[in-house]
């Protein structure tokens, strides 16, 4: 029985306990679940192992480009700061966690599948990427909280099945608002910042014209390449800050900060600023690879997981990422943006001026990705109940949301916290940091209340689902008797793209994606 013993350890500790594998295995399960053929199922597995291990490559590259960064914020302001970004975080995790992340994730989606069969909220979330940050999310917390291993992937995966049907119901009455139709559904944890800036359109925005009768400079639309955004947003971060290091703690100290072990790192100002650039472009790059990886992993992992959701929910709503919004008010996204990098802006200088003296709360600089993509999707929502004034202090809320959110999650990030990154999302903020403080009650007491925050989120997301979503209420139905539909002629001869009359009325706008069908039903 020798051998048994050896290969039960060899299969454990070898294979099942390294991510990699662990992820290489569930893809190619899923894949002989839909009955692919021999070659697709090993290619499938082969090319989800090498993303897994893009990632960790990726986080390797973070690591390097943001610690100079931490140290020149340190010495520039004396405060911890940080830049959240979700694949960099997740990239640095997935070393110390990530098979604790895969089996939580591959639970969290068994659960939602569970829940959207048998509970009103019949929501698939398909989003991959996200899935895997929130499973990142919730791993560390309770890990770090001292929950043991079982207790971390069963209560955490629970969790996320949860938030995996609950949050696309909270936000649909905004959603089918936007889409016109009940086809789709938001999969994307950016989704608290998207009902407040819905509900900002409504308060603010009852008379505003639509952000779609302006026109906006085409100079902007380089900015929706998220290659491009992060590696401008870093080299402009890199330079302001360590031009600002330079002047506070001089050349001396300031040049040593690109070296390695004390030696001098730039010769001088000008090699000292193109330091500070390569950097900035170093993270670009960095974020890349990460964001190759993952697509690579979900690429081969997504499609398995849909082809068994379809079969296990007959009727299911599908829960799609953000930029699925995009094409129904363009101009929006861009005015969402803007507004949201302002919002962040601002709260930046609140956290230097009064929290972090007051709270200790650390400084979170704005990245333009986060801000583009919860930003742009946040003016897409406001607009709709609200216009280009709910647009433009509909996601200034959002962007608000994803500065002071981020800087209370790290209090409960421990180590991790320190790593001058964190998750971005305004769901990931409010939700880890609710749970981190719950997980630290004790591993009874911490279970319990991680139990009863679900809980609550579960019950709160089916009112909604049957007394909101169900009977029909339209967020910016105050706004239809007051403005003109689409559709109608305007005085420029052309016609409006205003506000729906309801939502079986809408027309898509021009180029936009049709929504995927739904799932057929029983019986069908």
């Amino acid at each position: 029985m020798d051998w048994l013993v050896s290969t039960a350890e060899f299969l454990v500790n070898e294979v099942l306990s390294q991510p990699a594998y662990l992820i290489g295995l569930i893809t190619a399960a899923g894949l002989i679940a839909l009955k692919k053929s021999a070659g697709q199922i090993v290619g499938g597995a082969i090319k989800a192992t090498l993303g897994f291990l893009l990632i960790g490559a990726g986080a390797t590259l973070v690591v390097g480009a943001l610690a100079p960064l931490g140290e020149m914020i340190q010495g520039a302001t004396g405060a911890h700061g940080v830049i959240p970004t979700n694949e960099a975080i997740v990239g640095i995790a997935q070393e110390q966690y990530g098979a604790r992340v895969a089996w939580l994730m591959i639970l969290g989606f068994a659960v939602s599948l569970l829940l959207a069969r048998f509970t009103p909220l019949r929501y698939v979330f398909l989003t991959g990427h996200h899935m895997l940050f929130m499973a990142t999310l919730l791993t560390v917390v309770l890990a770090i909280s001292g929950q043991t291993s079982w207790v971390v992937v069963v209560v955490g995966g629970v969790l996320l099945g949860i938030l995996l049907v609950a949050m696309p119901a909270f936000a649909h009455p905004w959603t089918k608002r936007v889409t016109g139709n009940d086809s789709v559904a938001i999969g994307h944890f950016g989704t608290a910042g998207y009902i407040a800036a819905g509900v900002t359109g409504r308060l603010v925005g009852r008379r505003s014209r639509s952000t779609e009768e302006m026109n906006l400079p085409e100079g902007l639309r380089f900015l929706r390449d998220s290659m491009v955004a992060t590696a401008l947003s870093m080299v402009l971060i890199h330079v302001i800050v360590s031009l600002v290091f330079l002047a506070k703690a001089g050349k001396e100290t300031a040049f040593k900060a690109f070296g390695e072990n004390g030696a001098a790192g730039a010769s001088g100002v000008g090699d000292y600023v193109m330091h500070s650039v390569m950097q900035g472009l170093q993270f670009g790059i960095a974020v890349a690879v990460i964001l190759f990886g993952v697509r690579t992993i979900l690429g081969e992992l997504v499609p398995a997981f849909q082809g068994i959701a379809r079969k296990l929910v007959p009727g299911a709503v599908p829960s799609l990422d953000a930029p699925i919004v995009f094409p129904y008010a363009q101009n929006a996204v861009l005015v969402g943006f803007v507004s949201s990098f302002l919002g962040g802006l601002v709260s930046l200088g609140l956290l230097a001026w009064i929290f972090h003296p007051a709270f200790g709360l650390a400084l979170v600089l704005p990245g333009l990705v986060p801000h583009f993509f919860t930003g742009g999707a946040a003016g897409v929502y406001a607009t709709r109940t609200g216009g280009r004034r709910g647009a433009a202090l509909g996601a200034f809320v959002n962007g608000a949301l994803i500065t002071f959110l981020p800087a209370l999650l790290l209090k409960v990030l421990g180590a991790f916290g320190e790593e001058n990154t964190t998750f971005g999302d305004a769901d990931f903020g409010w939700f880890g940091t609710l749970i981190g403080y719950a997980a630290k009650a004790g591993e009874a007491g911490g279970v319990v209340l991680m139990l009863l925050i679900g809980a609550a989120v579960l019950l709160g997301a089916i009112v909604v689902q049957k007394r909101v979503v169900e009977t029909g209420w339209d967020p910016g139905a105050h706004r239809d008797a007051l403005l003109p539909p689409i559709g109608t002629p305007d005085t420029a001869g052309g016609t409006t793209t205003g506000t729906p009359v309801a939502y079986g009325k809408i027309a898509p706008p021009r180029g936009a994606p049709k929504p995927p069908p739904p799932p057929e039903r029983e019986g069908a």
